[in-house]
């Protein structure tokens, strides 16, 4: 039998990037600020908070998939780690479709 790998963890949190007070989704596990994408690196796996990094998760790709939509690629600044998050639908649409264009990134950063 497989282990579950995906623990719901809906909570608020003020922002580490742009301050901003960010409320639980309500329906899944909240992982990164829908107002500047941001993320932190908590999880090992989704929801579990056993990662003890912490570092900042700049979002650093987004892609369309064609089941679950945009798909954000966030790497940690502190320790490099990659972790791909799906956009919610409360996240600032339109820093989305900047970030699918790579000439956009650098200004973002």
């Amino acid at each position: 039998m497989q282990e579950k790998t995906f623990t719901k963890n809906d909570s608020g949190f003020i922002c580490g990037h742009c301050g901003k007070e960010v409320a639980p989704l309500g329906y899944s596990s909240r992982n990164h600020c829908p107002y500047c994408l941001y993320s932190r690196h908590l999880d090992i796996n989704p929801g579990d908070r056993a990662s003890e990094c912490g570092g900042l998760m700049r979002p650093s790709a987004v892609t369309s998939h064609a089941k679950k939509g945009f798909v954000i690629t966030h790497k940690c600044i502190k320790c490099g780690a990659t972790r791909n998050n799906k956009m919610q639908q409360d996240d600032d649409t339109s820093l989305l479709i900047r970030l699918t264009n790579p000439y956009n990134l650098e200004e973002y950063q």
